[in-house]
């Protein structure tokens, strides 16, 4: 029996009970169709994140670039104070959203299948005016207060002046996310991948070569970044345009225009929270411990925080397409469905995401020294190295963990994740002031690994209590004890490599086999051949992913 029915706090729109099982292109008449619907949501919904995992990848490999350049461009208190700004405007971003993405990427598919296209429209119609109108407030209230900010928060001046052109990026940001749920809601896989993952980056890049080649200051930076915001948000509209064009909705503008602001406020209001913890989690840390230990230690935690943020690339990838499917398999009370996509999503997580882990983990000192140079180094005292592997650890076992939070979310279950996010809230404050002032940036980063920890096992709680996902299936367990060997394994490797042997190469293979090993042991839970046949046809990789060690 589906758990969608059970009673909803708050409660849950009319359109919900009402909503009947529909194919897509068929008509009213057409009766529902749900053998296998659950798989081919699974497969389709996993074809489209691995192509905007390869966007991903070629994000990354920009913004990487984007992020080493800056770093060794910068002094590093200027990095420091820059860094510091971006991780306020993060969490001024998440007050502007409102919750409003997140009530966009349910609704939003919601009304697409009811063909209630008044209210699709409207929804994302309310959504922008709302965004925009507190946007205005949070600049003008930010401008207000740059007094008490430089003379009571910050130690650095140039924090304040660099928060002061940054804080627009954060309307900006708020409608990119915004119009990015349209976008995966409307099934456009492609589309997200050439504007989020080719276009984003390759402004901000722009950016920074062009203060690069003029030899421009940190405020040219912020301005620059600032511009690249702003024709980002300009080409999705575009984009938007074009896919409502194509599919034929401009027609459903026919229709009477309804704003569903009940719906929309009452369901995503509350979850602003959970963007609220996100950002905290990360941004807290940081403010105070720039308060502690200046713009030096913010520049130590900072600096490694995408590097192990490449741990959740996978599962951001596939959260993007997660929400329209699971809203669809939940409309239809397809509960076999839901529990497959949830767990197959969160396998080929952490499978694809393990030899990334190993290397944060494993190869700490030697990446962060290659990529941020000597001034980040441990020989030069800098914690950077032991940051970053703390870090990979949280933020692995959050990606290990699966998409919980949106999970909860498809079945509304907002009380129960805005208590949540409060608890892990209060967490990650009372973790971060008691670490970060003896241990600076190493507590930041331990404050924040834990929170995510906590974080995750209150939310699989939630899944076990009301959702259809199934916890506790032992044929689930075999990755994950699996990737626990593999650890243990590379971690005996680790404590007996020692100069004069080549400790990094030799660490490097050993994480590519662990990881070949990975694949192997666990393709009848990966099913890799089934959602990409094309692989069968690679010899020997179509062998090694055979189910069932088929040849």
């Amino acid at each position: 029996m589906s758990r969608r029915m059970q009673s909803h706090d708050p409660p849950p729109s009319p359109l919900d009970d009402s909503l009947e099982a529909r194919e897509p292109g068929a008509t009213d008449g057409d009766p529902p169709s749900r053998e296998g619907h659950g798989e081919s949501e699974t497969r389709r919904h996993l074809r489209g994140s691995s192509l905007l995992l390869a966007g991903r990848l070629i994000a990354l490999l920009i913004n990487f670039l984007v992020q080493v350049l800056t770093v060794r461009y910068l002094a590093k208190v200027d990095y420091g104070a820059f860094a510091y700004a971006l991780a306020v405007v993060s969490m001024a971003t998440s007050a502007n959203l409102l919750g409003l993405h997140r009530a966009v990427n349910r609704f939003v598919p919601l009304y697409h299948e009811r063909r209630d296209y008044g209210s699709m429209f409207g929804t994302v119609l309310l959504s922008v005016g709302t965004i925009v109108g507190v946007g205005l407030a949070i600049a003008v209230l930010t401008f207000g207060l740059r007094g008490v900010l430089a003379s009571s928060v910050v130690s650095n001046p140039l924090s304040v002046g660099l928060l002061l052109i940054l804080i627009a990026l954060s309307p900006l940001q708020a409608l990119d996310s915004v119009f990015q749920g349209v976008v995966a809601a409307l099934a456009s896989p492609g589309a997200i991948f050439f504007r989020r993952h080719v276009l984003g980056p390759g402004l901000r890049l722009a950016a920074v070569l062009l203060v690069l080649l003029v030899q421009g200051s940190v405020e040219l930076l912020a301005v620059c970044y600032l511009v690249a915001g702003l024709l980002g948000v300009a080409i999705y509209g575009v984009v938007i345009y074009r896919l409502v064009r194509e599919q034929g909705l401009l027609t459903g503008l026919r229709q009477r225009l309804r704003l569903p602001a009940g719906d929309i406020f009452r369901f995503g209001l509350p979850l602003m929270t959970t963007d609220l913890v996100l950002v905290l989690k990360t941004t807290m840390a940081v403010v105070i411990l720039e308060h502690f230990r200046g713009s030096a230690g913010v520049a130590d935690f900072r600096a490694v925080v995408p590097v192990a943020g490449l741990n959740l690339v996978v599962l951001q990838s596939i959260k993007l397409l997660f929400t329209p499917a699971a809203t669809r398999l939940f409309a239809r009370e397809d509960a076999s469905g839901m529990n497959d996509l949830y767990w197959r999503s969160a396998i080929w997580t952490t499978i694809v995401t393990f030899p990334v882990f190993a290397v944060c983990v494993f190869l700490a000192e030697p990446v962060t020294a290659f990529l941020f140079g000597a001034r980040y180094a441990a020989s030069e005292g800098s914690p950077a190295a032991t940051v970053l592997a703390i870090l990979a650890i949280g933020n692995y076992f959050n990606a290990s963990m699966g998409l919980n939070t949106y999970t909860l979310q498809v079945y509304a279950r907002v009380r129960f994740i805005t208590t949540i996010n409060a608890i892990v809230t209060t967490v990650a404050l009372a973790l971060s002031l008691a670490l970060i002032p003896g241990l600076g940036a190493v507590g930041a980063a331990a404050a924040t690994a834990g929170s995510a920890v906590a974080h995750n096992l209150l939310n699989h709680a939630g899944l076990l209590r009301w959702t259809d996902v199934r916890v506790f299936e032992r044929h689930r367990w075999k990755p994950y004890l699996t990737v626990l060997v593999a650890v243990l394994a590379l971690a005996l490797v680790d404590a007996f490599l020692a100069p004069p042997l080549p400790v990094t190469a030799i660490m490097v293979i050993m994480v590519a086999i662990a990881w070949f090993v990975l694949l192997g042991v666990n393709r009848d839970a990966l099913r890799l051949l089934e959602t990409f046949p094309e692989l069968g046809r690679v010899p020997i990789l179509g062998r090694l992913l055979a189910p069932g060690g088929r040849r």
